[in-house]
């Protein structure tokens, strides 16, 4: 299994000056579907056909979705699955990022994007492909896992100058 430390990584592949809009975390969580499907006794939602989440600038599409909100207000995971489901964020300093794989796990309390399954994460023109990436979107914090020992983190960095 293959890791990659996360300060490492980060500081090169994310600008400083670069973190989540602060004021994309004071919008409401908009979903947008052709069907959706509820358990009050479990407070989960699925939402299937060409999901869609917005909060601010932050993006996500899939082909499903599902919402867990059993933790409480505030504290809600979204679950996107596709091929790929995508993210999407401007962070100040206006420098999108996004992020691709099968899965993406969205945890609102904590802010953090859990990809796995041919997971891909940019910005800045560098990139990152790995089974499995872990980020922080508050702390700027990145960890990538191959998942196994015949594969390999694949992180390819582009120089400022040359975008």
């Amino acid at each position: 299994m293959q890791k990659i430390n996360a300060a490492w990584v980060l500081g090169l592949l994310l600008s400083a000056a670069a973190f989540a809009k602060t004021s994309d975390m004071k919008e409401p969580i908009h979903v947008d579907a052709a069907r959706t499907e509820g358990s009050i006794k479990e407070q989960t939602l699925v939402y299937s056909g060409g999901v869609s989440v917005k909060q601010g600038s932050l993006e996500i599409k899939a082909e499903k979705l599902t919402v867990d909100r059993s933790a409480g207000e505030g504290k809600e995971v979204f679950i996107a699955q596709g091929s790929p489901a995508t993210y999407s964020q401007v962070l100040d300093g206006d420098k999108p990022i996004q992020a691709s794989a099968e899965e993406i796990r969205y945890n609102v309390a904590n802010r953090t994007l859990t990809l796995t399954g041919k997971a891909e994460i940019t910005q800045s023109g560098s990139l990152v492909q790995s089974a499995k990436i872990e980020y922080n979107i508050e702390k700027q914090q990145l960890s990538a896992d191959s998942g196994k020992e015949t594969e390999r983190v694949i992180t390819i960095f582009t120089p400022e100058g040359i975008k």
